[in-house]
């Protein structure tokens, strides 16, 4: 899935998808700007076709990295700005309108000074709450109230749908509650680590000031946080090992869960997040809850306490004072990620209120910024990389034709939702007004988890949508065998007046969003359900064993890439990625070439339609990251930082060396015998 980022305001308007693209385009063509003339294709691909446009356009210091996701998000912000702007100027919008929700969440935002007064004055009755803990009965109350409008402490909690039922929504308990984005982080001793968890310790420590506990209240609450933490670190699998769906798995009746951690009231749980009659529980990591469990009893309440106040806080940060946010954004934005300095408040805000009410927004956006038809060239993107992918199945050399068949019914059963939902979530209940931002982001995350929480028991809506069309960002999803693919992503950055051309709209959307997406479906992950979303081996034994074999080999590619300092990319963590991005190229490729533009050889900024294809795989990924961000990156991301998903993929690929020359003894260069094909 790809990630955000904000520098240069690009314009965007109906009549880009239309256009024709030029004849020549050599002044504002985006490939051939690009390219860095002091650096050669076989050496390092990634800065040949990005460096120019790097050296020019610098990493804001208020962002992680730069490239071309910043170009777009800033594309959207600007137009989610004006939504919520001219919402919130309309003071006599209808109560309970799309507009006034937007404009009061926005308002609220956006008033620094009210905010900065009360600092954290509305959270007093939450403290109070927490301070005013019985034993661990009180706990698992308090706990479910954080869940549901701050965070996930002690553990993972959510409702969605059964792997091995799909049409069933189910409750789910996974490991969780660190506030650190690894339990790596608290386990590694390279001197980066080490220097994090130091400065964790001391961010502690002033949260708990900024809550108004006096210097050795602070030290002592920071220090056990800090130790309650690690525990439930070292009692966590590794992130690579939650990758497994079949592993982590396990139903279990409502009276085995409450057996299993006899310290923690579970009904008192479920009872205030409205789930009634639970009979069973799907659990994740059952070992976890144990040790959980354990700790309710050797971690004293106060210990509890403390460590709920922080979950609390951190989770509702960003529509804090200016002095707890600041230090949130010191820890997590400068110290994890090597962020110099905040966003402008309005672009803040504008994230925060599309965060929160971007079903609302997505309304607006659709009917005033997005262009028309553009559900239908996504679709037809769409179709062409499923027909491909169709023909590769046929003809693949490893796979018996008995698994072809039933791999072909997965693929012709995967269900495309593009642009953006025929029909939208109805908000009307959420409770939004001018009076306080914290509570405003209180009721919007308390909606949303009472929305989740009320499809238990009720039939799975495979209509819905997790995304809204102006998030640049996409989706596959197991359980209902489709993708998802946003309206935004569209929007080809350095394309503004005429439509690219289909070199670059069958790298950028047919390979690294459609083709990497429906590879999903067929990754170390998702070839594990069947076409109706079950977790079911639809695989004869000799050809699972072939495909894992192949699956291993691009494990042990990405393990050999050094991506910063001396950190190795994790092949494991990565793979589902990883292999997504092999076949979205190779299918974005195959599609191209059945295109106008490749069968006529059609010459566009002096490129031919090869080096068109690949240098526009390389814009889809043009971001140049912060060292800090990769390293944060590389411990807790299933994505492998930007440039190894361009390198990566491109070099098991005989084609890219034949366009670039590429050989034997170039830094490009691959050993026949160690590239990957799979699909």
């Amino acid at each position: 899935m790809k990630l955000f980022v904000a520098a240069v305001n690009v314009l965007f308007g109906t009549s880009i998808l239309f256009a024709q693209p030029g004849p020549q385009m050599k002044e504002s063509d985006a490939l051939a700007s690009h390219i860095d003339s002091t650096v050669r294709a076989q050496d390092d691909f990634f800065l040949f076709a990005n460096g120019k446009w790097f050296k020019e356009n610098p990493i804001p210091p208020s962002e992680p990295f730069n490239g071309l996701w910043q170009m777009i998000q800033d594309t959207i912000n600007a137009q989610v700005r004006n939504v919520c702007e001219s919402s919130a100027a309309q003071n006599n919008a209808e109560k309970g309108s799309n507009k006034q929700k937007i404009g009061d969440f926005f308002f609220t935002g956006m008033d620094s000074m009210t905010l900065n007064r009360r600092g954290l004055a509305d959270l007093k009755g939450e403290f109070e709450t927490i301070d005013g803990m019985k034993g661990t009965d009180g706990l698992a109350k308090v706990i479910e109230h954080i869940h549901a409008i701050a965070g996930s402490p002690a553990f993972g909690f959510g409702v969605g749908q059964d792997d091995r039922i799909s049409s069933k929504n189910a409750i789910f308990i996974w490991q969780g509650g660190l506030s650190l984005p690894d339990r790596s982080f608290y386990f590694d001793t390279d001197s980066r680590a080490l220097m994090i968890r130091q400065k964790f310790l001391a961010h502690l420590n002033n949260m708990f000031r900024i809550m108004g506990y006096d210097s050795a209240a602070a030290g002592h609450a920071a220090g056990r946080v800090m130790e309650l933490e690690t525990a439930l670190a070292k009692a966590s699998r590794k992130r690579e090992e939650t990758r497994d769906p079949l592993k982590n798995y396990h139903k279990i009746s409502f009276k085995q869960l409450e057996e299993t951690t006899p310290n923690f009231d579970w009904t008192i749980f479920m009872n205030a997040a409205g789930l009634k009659n639970v009979d069973t529980v799907i659990v994740g990591q059952p070992e976890f809850l144990t040790a959980v469990d354990g700790f309710l009893r050797s971690f004293p309440l106060d210990d509890w306490k403390n460590y709920l106040k922080y979950q609390l806080v951190r989770g509702l940060s960003r529509y804090m004072d200016d002095n707890t946010y600041l230090e949130t954004f010191n820890f997590y934005s400068t110290t994890l990620r090597g962020i110099e300095e905040p966003k402008p408040r309005w672009k803040r805000v504008v994230e925060e209120t599309d965060g929160s009410l971007g079903e609302l927004i997505g309304q607006v956006y659709v009917a005033e910024y997005l262009p028309k038809g553009t559900k239908e060239k996504l679709l037809e993107i769409g179709n062409a990389i499923k027909a491909v992918y169709a023909d590769r199945i046929k003809h693949l050399d490893w796979m018996s034709d008995a698994t072809k068949e039933k791999a072909l019914k997965k693929l012709n059963g995967i269900i495309m939702k593009v642009g953006y939902p025929d029909k939208w979530k109805d908000l009307s209940s959420m409770q939004i007004d001018r009076s306080s931002f914290v509570r405003n982001a209180m009721n919007a995350n308390r909606w949303g988890f009472e929305y989740m929480v009320s499809k238990y028991g009720k039939p799975v809506d495979r209509t819905e949508w997790d995304m809204e069309p102006q998030t640049y960002n996409a989706y596959y999803n197991s359980s209902n065998n489709e993708i998802v693919v946003p309206g935004c992503n569209i929007i080809v950055s350095g394309y503004e007046h005429v439509l690219a051309d289909d070199a670059i709209l069958y790298s950028v959307i047919g390979g690294s969003t459609f083709g990497h997406e429906i590879t999903h479906g067929f990754d170390d992950q998702g070839s594990k359900y069947d076409e109706f979303g079950n977790l079911n081996n639809w695989w004869t034994p000799d050809d699972s064993e072939k495909f894992y074999a192949k699956t291993r080999m691009i494990v042990r590619q990405f393990d050999n890439y050094v991506a910063v300092d001396s950190l190795h990319i994790n092949g494991d963590l990565t793979e589902g990625e990883n292999i997504a991005d092999l076949g979205g190229i190779m299918m974005g490729y195959e599609a191209f070439k059945k295109t106008a533009q490749y069968k006529s050889h059609q010459m566009i900024a002096g490129l031919n339609p090869d080096e068109r294809f690949f240098l526009g795989y390389a814009l889809a990924w043009m971001v140049n990251e912060r060292p800090e961000a990769v390293a944060n990156q590389v411990r807790s991301d299933e994505h492998s930082p930007a440039k190894f998903r361009v390198i990566g993929p491109l070099t098991n690929m005989p084609e890219f060396y034949a366009t670039f020359g590429i050989k034997e003894g170039d830094p490009m260069w691959r050993p026949d015998s160690t590239r990957v094909k799979i699909w």
